[in-house]
């Protein structure tokens, strides 16, 4: 069922997304070579500590999960594409890191995610990360009143296509509210003016993540949350939380 938002709803929504994307910045801040993925833990830990939210991802369980998620923060370096579980291994110089957070403060959720590089970005990273980065501002720029659903994923699959990426077919945005994941779907990759119709009061979490080799493939982990490229190759993830609105999109997982 979707559930559409009122606007006082979206204003407390704005709140829990200020607080998901001042703990993405303190994360990425303590990003460095040798620190390890568990201290970039421990800073968003704090931010949402301090401002008295809640964690949807600790002890997140899904029905594809054999144990609960024991993070704030998804950790994913080089080939992990999404879900990684931060642990005591250390950053090192190259790194290319995503990292997802979320947020829960008087009941409402925000859910979003960057990618960045640890020292100098390598120039295919660099491209890599840019291009999902603008496949995620195509796709909040198709989520107007009156488009659908499949507006956003062609918006986003478009730019990853063009540019030669990968991308994971199961696995893509979703709305988001009460709960973390929320309907709609929302895919990365798709056909317009297909699915649901965007209304104002529509919150989606849109969060494109393409894959350098090219491959569609991933797999699952021995820890059963990470998903890594078959290839080896590395991947990028970038996420807001958006609002559909009559004036236009509004992302509320902004600074």
């Amino acid at each position: 069922m979707v559930e559409i938002k009122t606007d006082a709803a979206l204003d407390a929504m704005r709140v829990a997304g200020r607080v998901v994307a001042d703990a993405l910045a303190a994360a990425q801040a303590a990003a460095a070579p040798g620190v390890r993925l568990l201290d970039l833990d421990e800073a968003a830990r704090t931010v949402l500590r301090e401002a008295g939210a809640g964690s949807p991802f600790l002890d997140y369980q899904p029905s594809f999960a054999a144990t609960p998620f024991p993070a704030v923060l998804c950790v994913s370096v080089n080939d992990a594409i999404v879900h990684g579980i931060p642990d005591g291994s250390r950053l090192r110089d190259g790194d290319l890191v995503s990292i997802d957070c979320g947020a829960l403060v008087d009941g409402w959720a925000g859910d979003a995610a960057l990618s960045f590089t640890v020292g100098a970005a390598h120039p295919e990273d660099q491209r890599l990360m840019d291009t999902t980065r603008q496949a995620l501002e195509a796709g909040i720029a198709a989520a107007v009143v009156g488009a659908r659903i499949g507006d956003i994923s062609h918006a986003i699959g478009s730019v990853g296509r063009a540019a030669g990426y990968g991308i994971p077919g199961d696995f893509g945005g979703h709305g988001i509210g009460r709960q973390m994941h929320e309907d709609p779907a929302v895919p990365n990759d798709g056909r317009p003016r297909r699915g649901f119709r965007l209304r104002h009061g529509l919150v989606l979490a849109i969060e494109p993540m393409f894959l350098a080799g090219g491959k569609d493939t991933y797999y699952e982990d021995d820890d059963g949350w990470t998903l890594r490229t078959t290839d080896a190759s590395r991947a990028a993830h970038f996420e807001h939380t958006v609002a559909v609105t009559d004036e236009g999109p509004r992302v509320l997982t902004a600074p």
